[in-house]
């Protein structure tokens, strides 16, 4: 019998009752767009991250792209962000002609590498051809990049950060969320993530009033806040039909709303699950491995993918589909590699873990519901296999 890598419909089957009447209430009252379950689960995701503001979308794409839009994103600007990483992090960028600059990662993390960002963002500065605008930094299989670090380096060169936590929302570093350094937090509730919903979903978090109400403009074709209905003297008129800049058209269907607030109720529970998950297999698998998931002390990751590296991965692979085991490859070609990005810059010295990491990374079954059982046999085939 095969295994399955993200296991949905074990957690359909913990909360169906739940989330058909949930869903069945959203058919009840007909508010399919921008109905009162949106903003509750708005409320609740600030009340899991202590964010301020929470301002759902429709795709973690689009959460990306609204803040660098809120920001005023122009032509030669610059945004550095990890290459070793999914095309919606860097895609973004040049949607709104401004240039990604790629740099390098953390050998044991897979996420951004402080000190090759510095010299990244140095080396534009030298050149003088870009303007440094804003860091995106990826909580990668769910490790919230180092922000501390990350922080201070854009502090230091006056950059907008955004942490694109599009696989890591709930990760944490000594208890606290990523918005406590980044300008903006972004996430996907695309259904594998670890919060997902049953289609496309995303959102944006910030602790700042002004960006949170430009988001909320910007989701919706650029619809005219209240300082704008204040400023420009408009009454008796809906906002949407006044347009003061342009926006796009980025709202989180009201169904999807009402499912994600029946799986943030047992959102927390389910990290435990996925850590005890991540757990035993670190302690089957070390020193049969390249190497297994490190986190770093005092980080909590959400596991939404387990990591391991190998030698001869094709070969490995091979044998774990031929007993049954589900892999997959993340990135085996990084951003800077793929056709539409190589003609923008890189850190100086290239990125050399980026490239090495692309050869030896596979990942395993993983989700919170992945019993001992299943996971043994997994952790037996992986030693059989290497």
């Amino acid at each position: 019998m095969g295994i399955a890598f993200i296991d949905l419909q074990a957690q359909r089957a913990r909360i169906a009752d739940k989330v058909d009447a949930a869903i069945a209430r959203v058919l009840e009252h007909g508010r399919f767009i921008m109905g009162p379950e949106v903003s509750e689960f708005e409320e609740k995701m600030s009340a899991f991250s202590g964010a301020r503001h929470s301002i759902s979308c429709a795709n973690g794409t689009e959460a990306l792209a609204l803040p660098l839009m809120a920001w005023e994103l122009r032509t030669k600007d610059a945004v550095f962000c990890p290459s070793f990483t999914f095309t919606a992090t860097a895609e973004v960028v040049p949607w709104l002609g401004a240039s990604p600059v790629f740099v390098d990662i953390d050998p044991e993390t897979y996420n951004m590498d402080p000190a090759s960002l510095e010299a990244a963002i140095e080396e534009v500065k030298a050149k003088g051809e870009l303007n440094p605008k804003a860091v995106i930094a990826v909580d990668l299989f769910g490790q919230p990049a180092d922000y501390p670090a990350i922080k201070a380096v854009c502090e230091k060169h006056g950059l907008k950060l955004i942490s694109d936590s599009a696989q890591g929302f709930g990760c944490t570093i000594d208890g606290k969320h990523p918005i406590e350094w980044a300008d903006v937090v972004t996430t996907s509730f695309f259904p594998a993530k670890p919060l997902g919903c049953y289609g496309d979903g995303g959102a944006i978090q910030t602790n700042d009033q002004e960006v949170a109400d430009l988001l909320d403009s910007l989701r919706i074709h650029g619809k005219a806040s209240q300082a704008d209905m204040d400023a420009a003297g408009y009454s008796g008129h809906e906002a949407k039909y006044l347009n003061p800049r342009i926006g796009m058209n980025s709202r989180l269907d009201t169904i999807q709303a009402a499912i994600l607030l029946e799986k943030i109720a047992i959102f927390a529970e389910e990290i435990e699950l996925r850590e005890k998950v991540a757990r035993r297999y670190n302690a089957g698998l070390e020193g049969h491995v390249l190497q297994v998931p490190f986190v770093k002390e005092g980080y909590q990751s959400v596991w939404a993918q387990y990591t391991i590296e190998v030698e001869n991965r094709e070969a490995v692979q091979k044998k774990l589909s031929e007993q049954g085991i589900p892999s997959a490859v993340y990135y085996p070609v990084p951003m800077h590699e793929q056709a539409p990005y190589r003609r923008f810059p890189k850190a100086p010295g290239g990125l050399p873990v980026t490239e090495a990491k692309k050869k030896t990374v596979v990942s395993l079954p993983m989700h919170p519901y992945l019993d001992e059982d299943t996971q043994d046999r997994v952790i037996e085939a992986v030693k059989t296999a290497v």
